[in-house]
């Protein structure tokens, strides 16, 4: 038996790489997509003619397929559709929006189009939008995620049980274990962020990644629910985001507390103090920054290891 999401964007293996904002640049994605997996890059941090760069080194660097993540909230989307299609990405990850906007006028192009959700009724609307797979990602991935708190292990069943099209899992993986519970729960794909930001070929500051390693269990939070639901490592600016609750900040303070460029500042800057840094719960599981080639050795040993039959898909 061969598997539908290796299949579907004609990688060897069906691991994705996450399109994380000022982390998932060309360096990265190319690294993912050359071990067997696909690389994306994460559109959101990226201003139209620097995705445009990207996508050129991203070609000059692998021969292999890698996608665009494209979250449907960013202001200049319109441009970025024009670009993927303009340089023939064949497949593309979206997000934070309605999949109805822009399916249709990607697939039209010949394009592989995947929807993230965190939800079963979500996902339900993207295969009726006409997506070609689904990402459900439980509550505790990194970055901005779903406000009901769904947990990966009871998304997953969840979600597989309502569905046909294929299914990736996303949310608290990064060991080779975790894909085999990923899969076991009905998975066809998974997709890992926080283990490929600890990466050498991560586009973020050197100071996020140690970050990342240094943060322990109970070390994240999911916040700023009113805004757009988002995981923070445990800095000065989530405290100050704390504190604001406590005073019953109203949706304009939190906004203006948010401020501009946040993120940038954090994880792409390396500012650990007033930057927002965005991880999941499974940094406490991170305990070095290492090379993508590593990352990919470790989680394939870890499943050979244990002798689990994925019947060839690794």
């Amino acid at each position: 038996m061969t598997n539908k999401v290796s299949n579907l964007f004609k990688v060897k293996y069906p691991i994705v790489q996450a399109g994380m904002i000022w982390n998932s640049g060309w360096k990265l994605a190319s690294a993912v997509s050359n071990q067997g997996g696909l690389g994306l890059l994460g559109a959101g941090s990226m201003y139209p003619d620097v995705l445009k760069e990207h996508i050129l080194k991203c070609k000059r660097a692998t021969d292999k397929p890698f996608g665009v993540n494209l979250p449907m909230l960013y202001p200049d989307i319109e441009k970025h559709i024009e670009t993927v299609i303009e340089y023939k990405i064949p497949i593309v990850f979206t997000s934070a929006g309605n999949p109805k906007t822009w399916t249709e006028i990607l697939k039209k192009e010949g394009i592989t189009v995947v929807h993230v959700v965190s939800s079963a009724k979500f996902a339900l609307k993207a295969q009726e939008a006409g997506v070609d797979a689904v990402v459900a990602e439980g509550f505790e991935a990194g970055g901005h995620n779903g406000r009901d708190e769904t947990t990966t292990f009871c998304l997953i069943p969840d979600v597989r049980r309502k569905i046909q099209i294929p299914l990736i899992a996303a949310g608290g993986i990064a060991t080779g274990r975790q894909i085999i519970a990923a899969m076991i729960l009905g998975a066809e794909g998974i997709q890992i962020g926080s283990r490929f930001a600890a990466t050498y070929e991560s586009s973020a500051h050197n100071l996020f990644k140690e970050t990342i390693v240094d943060t322990q269990e109970g070390g994240t939070e999911l916040t700023l629910k009113e805004l757009a639901p988002v995981r923070l490592i445990k800095n000065q600016f989530y405290e100050e985001v704390k504190e604001a609750y406590q005073k019953c900040a109203t949706r304009e303070d939190l906004i203006s507390l948010l401020g501009r460029a946040r993120a940038k500042k954090g994880m792409f800057e390396g500012d650990l103090t007033e930057g927002e840094l965005e991880i999941g719960q499974v940094a406490s599981l991170i305990d070095s920054v290492v090379s993508v080639e590593e990352v990919f050795e470790e989680l394939l040993n870890e499943i050979k290891d244990l002798s689990f039959d994925f019947r060839g898909w690794f």
